[in-house]
């Protein structure tokens, strides 16, 4: 091969994974991994199926999907003729260029296979390599340049691969994350046609990143392609590249080398994790397993139950929408205060505003046969206002009505912090676990419709208690 052109260029031209390890024998370090074989045939084995990876850091993803692949798909059986490359930055994206034309020109045999090339800017602001051989083009753009519109020649982007669009700092709010999506959505697939490839490559940054957004869309078969996950370390606790860490003592020197356990669980493990400003930590969930019977107070009354709903209404049902959610608790009188203790009948859908009173009102009724006291407890804001109003209208007069203030979200799930902790605030063993999902990974999790529903709960309990609590007879 070395020695024959047209024997390397046939057996290149037909296997990525001979092009890869000849043309790219230089980065190839250690014993090549089953996962970055798989990645590599399926690469391989079509043009046309969309590819979504994420892998861990230095699993050298990005050395065979964007270094490697956008030149063999032109040199290749695939005979790509416009390839386009987005990184986040503008920067990424001249130091991804920089890479390309030094490995075309450094890299001998490459150079004397695929060459003669040549470097420009196009119209669009972004760096480009043409190959006058095959009349192909790989360009390679950032997030923020826009591309609508884009051709080679008569061509459209026939191959699109997006590596890294997304960083902690972009997923961090909504809006940021939105805007990803809807740039992938709306400028990114447009530019292809038909047959156009789509390859995103990166890491789950968030609940709600662009990837774990297409992953939703693949299950639900909105979207077609292959969706690859690869931790360094596997649910069955294997290391996936025994060639780079053939023992566990080498996967603790990566992860003493890396220090940060946040860094490790995101970037390695793929774990998503909240960041360290979390709000609510795990070990301070306490639960019960069956509700308590009254106690009998001082001058013979029991104790004090009651039922609060917590709700937080959506505006839209729409898709993208939040849910309607509620989050029922009673509340326990003992000598010290109330205690409160979340019950598993909790709603968490997409409701429209009349659902929301109807469903306001069955709840409500369901638990007035267990409890003498049955409130409903919604926040007196903005579109919200307009709920309590409307059950008043229908005959529920048992809401109370609360204001946040101006507090964040964050902010107020911290006042609740104490309370879960020191045991105030119980959870049912089953029936909850999406609500202290929320509440756990609060700022990481999609939703937090649930959080905020039991926020408003459970600062019910502490600004507006049914009654100063009795003492009990010693």
């Amino acid at each position: 091969m070395t020695k024959d052109r047209k024997i390397r260029t046939a057996i290149t031209r037909e296997s990525f994974s001979y092009f890869f390890h000849f043309y790219y024998a230089h980065y190839v370090k250690y014993a090549t991994a089953d996962f970055q074989k798989e990645i590599i045939s399926l690469i391989e084995k079509s043009g046309k199926e969309n590819l979504f990876v994420v892998a861990f850091r230095g699993s050298g993803k990005s050395t065979v999907i964007t270094a490697a692949y956008p030149i063999w798909a032109i040199l290749g059986k695939q005979k790509k003729r416009f390839v386009v490359i987005f990184c986040q930055t503008q920067a990424q994206a001249k130091q991804h260029m920089m890479n390309l034309r030094r490995e075309l020109e450094d890299n001998d045999l490459l150079k004397k296979d695929l060459g003669p090339f040549q470097e420009n800017s196009d119209e669009w602001g972004a760096q480009s390599i043409v190959f006058s051989n095959t009349d192909a083009r790989i360009t390679v753009a950032s997030v923020d340049q826009s591309i609508r519109g884009i051709r080679h020649y008569q061509y459209r982007p026939d191959l699109i691969i997006c590596d890294d669009v997304e960083d902690i700092g972009s997923t961090k709010t909504r809006e940021g994350r939105n805007k990803t999506y809807q740039w992938l959505k709306s400028e990114v697939i447009p530019a292809g046609d038909k047959d156009t490839r789509l390859i995103i490559v990166g890491n789950l940054l968030h609940e709600d990143s662009l990837l774990m957004r297409l992953k939703e869309e693949r299950e639900k078969e909105i979207i077609d392609g292959n969706f690859l996950f690869y931790p360094l370390i596997d649910n069955r606790g294997d290391c996936l590249w025994p060639g780079k860490y053939p023992t566990d003592e080498d996967v603790e020197n990566e992860r003493r080398k890396v220090g940060n356990e946040i860094t490790w669980q995101q970037e390695y493990l793929l774990n998503i994790v909240p960041s360290e400003d979390q709000a609510i930590y795990p070990e301070w969930i306490n639960y019960y397993d069956d509700l308590p019977k009254p106690l009998m107070l001082y001058g013979g009354y029991p104790s004090h139950r009651e039922v609060r709903i917590g709700i937080d209404p959506a505006i839209s049902q729409s898709d993208v929408a939040d849910y309607t959610a509620m989050v029922p608790g009673m509340l326990f009188e003992t000598s010290k205060g109330y205690m409160l203790y979340i019950l598993p009948k909790i709603i968490n859908k997409r409701l429209n505003f009349p659902q929301t009173v109807e469903t306001c009102k069955v709840i409500s009724q369901s638990y007035k046969k267990d409890f003498s006291t049955v409130r409903l407890v919604i926040e007196d804001v903005a579109y919200q206002r307009a709920l309590p109003q409307q059950l008043q209208v229908e005959g529920v007069r048992d809401v109370i009505t609360t204001r946040p203030g101006s507090q964040d979200k964050r902010s107020r799930l911290v006042l609740t912090a104490n309370l879960i902790k020191t045991g105030q605030v119980l959870f049912p063993r089953e029936g909850a676990e999406e609500l202290i999902q929320q509440i756990v990974h609060f700022g990481v999790e999609k939703h937090d419709d649930l959080a905020d529903a039991f926020v408003n709960l459970v600062n019910s309990m502490i600004e507006k208690p049914p009654h100063s609590p009795r003492v009990y007879i010693l």
